[in-house]
């Protein structure tokens, strides 16, 4: 398999463009009250500068085109997730959550030792978690998983990982000490030709079983089995059935350091028919638990 998120070696080569015309799914009615619980907002220098170790170097995303998206593709709430390229410059997302807090929730990128102040500010702009993120320039690293758990119990948030999860045989147990509720990202960025049966994969299942979090979500990063990407339903669906309770939907919109095909929104949402063919499940994935996860009103319908 080719890994359509390995792109160009050089980091300043611009990323495509996320498609401009998103839409909804066709093979289902996305529900009242869904959510989308990964995306981005990008700005460009000089009112918001990129950090100089990043991966990749991506065209703007402006809060009113991700509102757009959101709208045109039926979702009701969504979360903003510090992109990598921004690095502990929160401003951007937080900005864009200050403007609509009901609709919207943030998982920042900070690092430790800041004054209290500052974490305050992020949980009243409507923070629900902070993201470890160890596969793109400008995260921060595992190596201090312990104190950022410290941190998050402290102001009532959870961890997100942005993982390789053929890592995790190795890192389990550290994270089964920590003192908060943990998401991993895009069923753990795993290559899907490994299989389900892979130790890393297998690990991860065993996590979500035990408590853990993970969203369906980047099924383009894991598979070129286009246009369907076929590859990443068994992984989907064994996570489902580990964790129907815990699994939550993300477009990754505007889907950055993808030099693939770019895909829609809608079809993105459309893998669910396939990995939850059930109404009751789908509406857990896209209603029930991200409401849960990260504190978004019930709506009526």
């Amino acid at each position: 398999m080719t890994d359509p998120s390995v792109g160009p070696r050089d980091a300043s080569a611009l990323c495509p463009a996320p498609d401009p015309k998103p839409h909804g799914p066709s093979r289902f009615a996305v529900p009242a009250g869904a959510v989308d619980t990964h995306a981005h907002v990008i700005g460009l220098p000089p009112d918001w500068p990129l950090v100089p170790n990043r991966s990749y170097t991506p065209p703007a995303a402006p809060p009113e085109a991700y509102l757009a998206m959101l709208d045109a593709t039926g979702m009701t709430y969504g979360v903003l997730v510090q992109v990598s390229v921004h690095g502990t410059d929160n401003r951007l997302m937080v900005q864009t959550l200050r403007a609509d807090p009901q609709r919207l929730r943030g998982v920042a990128v900070v690092a430790l030792g800041r004054p209290d102040s500052e974490y305050r500010a992020l949980k009243e702009a409507g923070v629900a978690g902070l993201r470890v993120n160890v596969l793109f320039g400008g995260g921060v690293s595992m190596d201090d998983l312990e104190s950022y758990g410290a941190l998050c119990r402290e102001y009532g948030w959870h961890l997100q990982f942005l993982l390789d999860a053929r890592e995790l045989p190795q890192l389990a147990p550290r994270f089964a000490r920590l003192p908060v509720p943990f998401v991993v990202d895009h069923m753990g960025h795993f290559p899907a030709a490994e299989g389900v049966g892979h130790p890393g994969f297998q690990t991860l299942l065993g996590m979500v079983r035990d408590g853990a979090w993970v969203k369906l979500s980047g099924a383009y990063r894991l598979s070129d089995a286009a246009p369907a990407y076929a590859e990443a339903t068994p992984l989907a669906r064994a996570l489902l059935a580990a964790a129907p309770d815990r699994c939550v939907w993300g477009s990754d919109w505007p889907h950055v350091a993808n030099w693939g095909a770019m895909p829609n929104v809608g079809d993105l949402l459309d893998l669910l028919a396939d990995w939850a063919p059930d109404e009751a499940t789908r509406h857990r994935v896209l209603v029930e638990n991200p409401a849960r996860l990260y504190g978004f009103p019930p709506v009526a319908g």
